[in-house]
């Protein structure tokens, strides 16, 4: 039952990494499962066993997120961006609860306070995750990419910095990489894999497989380097650390906002919109409080 409920968990995160302004990092939190993914992955070269039993029904969820999620979030922001966007808002927030309580359970184990330093991290990171969407152009370039020497290295350092981020709560991997200028022209060569996996056509396949292959190993390293930082702060400046993560996710709803345009449509949505919207992020919410509570 735990390996079900990781695999569904994951599928969450899956989700959340391939839309821009979504943090998978975030709804890790927001599941209650951050710490644990956190562990594994550090822990990965001391016990690899105990660490691939918590890591592999993450990863097959995240994987079926990605895949299932890759054709259906373009036609879901383009023509529901309201009431998607609020879902995932609901699905952020949700988890607001259980990170305070670890952030209080953290203040008793160490009998620290709220102090300045953890203060100023809660506006710095606040004031990056609110101000990083705003850095992105809206002459995202890149559609295709061709396997040249160059191409693939830059594909290589792009995971690195993606993946880097993928793991920090609020901060969002797909984010970067349409800063970059490689969110379109990844989640394209994506959609080709599949599409020639659909049709057995091996070169196809290929193509897109060599171009996806240093990509996964830049996220696979990003994902380890990063995750020894997080753990080496957790266990340095626990409180600190809350307090920052605090600040990324409840600023978490701006960046999906102004990432997706929505701020521009929100006058000319309809009641039944506003309704629905509202719906979805109080059900949303209380699902991942009540996966949050669970862990």
């Amino acid at each position: 039952m735990t390996a079900i409920m990781d695999i569904i968990k994951g599928i969450f995160i899956g989700i959340a990494n391939i839309i821009p302004g979504v943090s998978g990092g975030t709804m890790a939190v927001s599941l209650g499962i951050y710490d644990r993914i956190i562990a594994a992955v550090s822990n990965l070269l001391k016990d690899w066993r105990a660490s691939v039993r918590t890591l592999l029904p993450l990863l097959i969820g995240c994987g079926l997120g990605i895949v299932g999620f890759t054709y259906a979030i373009e036609f879901l922001l383009s023509n529901h961006t309201f009431v998607t966007c609020m879902a995932f808002v609901g699905l952020i927030l949700g988890g607001l609860p259980t990170l305070f309580l670890a952030l209080r359970r953290e203040r008793e184990r160490t009998s620290a306070s709220i102090g300045i330093a953890d203060v100023l991290a809660f506006v710095i990171l606040f004031g990056i995750a609110v101000f990083l969407p705003m850095l992105n152009a809206d002459d995202e370039v890149l559609k295709t990419f061709t396997a040249a020497p160059w191409t693939l290295v830059s594909l290589f350092l792009v995971g690195v910095v993606a993946s880097a981020t993928m793991v920090i709560p609020g901060v969002s991997g797909s984010l970067i990489m349409m800063i970059l200028g490689y969110y379109y022209g990844i989640i394209n060569t994506i959609k080709a894999f599949l599409e020639a996996l659909r049709h057995f056509d091996i070169g196809g396949m290929f193509s897109a497989g060599i171009l996806l292959l240093p990509f996964g190993i830049g996220v696979l390293l990003g994902i380890f380097l990063i995750a020894k930082l997080i753990t080496f702060l957790f266990e340095r400046y626990g409180v600190t650390t809350y307090c920052a993560i605090l600040g990324l996710i409840i600023a978490s709803p701006f960046a999906i906002f102004y990432n997706t345009g929505l701020w521009t449509q929100l006058g000319a949505l309809s009641a039944g919109q506003l309704l629905l919207g509202i719906v979805l992020a109080v059900g949303c919410g209380i699902f991942t409080y009540m996966l949050g509570k669970e862990e």
